[in-house]
């Protein structure tokens, strides 16, 4: 049975007098795919920053491999082994593909020199089909190799737990093939992958679980199949149409 290496207990916070997120309990484990869906507005961003030390909680807290991290900064997330990519992407222009991945193996990924670095950071450009854009300024890629390039600087950082924003957005049927087998191939590597998404035929493909998040609080959790059965989940999400071409809708 897989080890739980994150856990999120009673969490919440408050923007003023906006919730954003409600009393939310879950837990990850090593090497399982996660998907967080929900409408916009749902808290899932905001979910992911309290995780990663953005934001912190206005109550409840997070244990990381039995720690208390509740209070950390981002740059000690990155450390700890919590890493993100994020929605709009936003490499450094002028630097080459290499350094930008390279700063997030000196920085986020406690390399002792920038020659270790730009090791590192080769090995996670050929891992992620980027090695021959290596030298090339990060502002000619594509838009789906800068989000190739975002899970090259975030593997570099050695990651336990990967957290994606969205990783598909903008993405043509034939680059998210490609997405979604780097994704599985990560995992592979023992990553715990905790997955932005809303196209629902990704997380069917891609998530061993699913949470759903409505209003900032966690409405359902299970298996791609029993989210698109959960009537709660598919009034407040999918519509019945969707959820039909899934499998149906249930009672529960």
């Amino acid at each position: 049975m897989s080890t739980t290496i994150l856990v999120a207990e009673g969490l919440s916070r408050h923007f003023g007098g906006i919730t954003a997120v409600n009393d939310l309990t879950f837990a990850l484990k090593e090497g399982e795919i996660v998907a967080l869906i929900g409408p916009n507005g749902a808290g899932k961003t905001t979910l992911v920053n309290l995780m990663t030390g953005v934001h912190r909680p206005t109550s409840g807290r997070i244990r990381f491999e039995g720690f208390d991290v509740t209070k950390q900064r981002p740059f000690e997330a990155a450390r700890r082994g919590l890493a993100r990519t994020f929605q709009i992407v936003q490499p450094f222009p002028r630097m080459t593909v290499l350094e930008n991945v390279a700063a997030g193996a000196l920085f986020g990924g406690k390399q002792p020199s920038v020659p270790a670095a730009m090791a590192i950071a080769r090995e996670q450009l050929e891992f992620t089909g980027l090695a021959q854009f290596a030298d090339r300024p990060a502002s000619a890629l594509t838009l789906a190799g800068r989000k190739r390039l975002e899970l090259a600087k975030s593997m570099a950082m050695r990651p336990k737990v990967l957290m994606l924003d969205e990783v598909n957005a903008g993405l043509n049927a034939s680059e998210i093939d490609g997405a979604l087998r780097l994704i599985r191939q990560i995992a592979e590597r023992g990553v715990t992958i905790l997955i932005i998404e809303h196209l629902m035929k990704v997380v069917m493909s891609l998530a061993q679980r699913v949470l759903v998040l409505h209003h900032g609080q966690l409405i359902a959790e299970g298996s791609p199949t029993d989210i698109v059965r959960n009537k709660k989940v598919v009034e407040a999400y999918l519509g019945e149409k969707f959820a039909r071409r899934f499998g149906g809708v249930s009672g529960d």
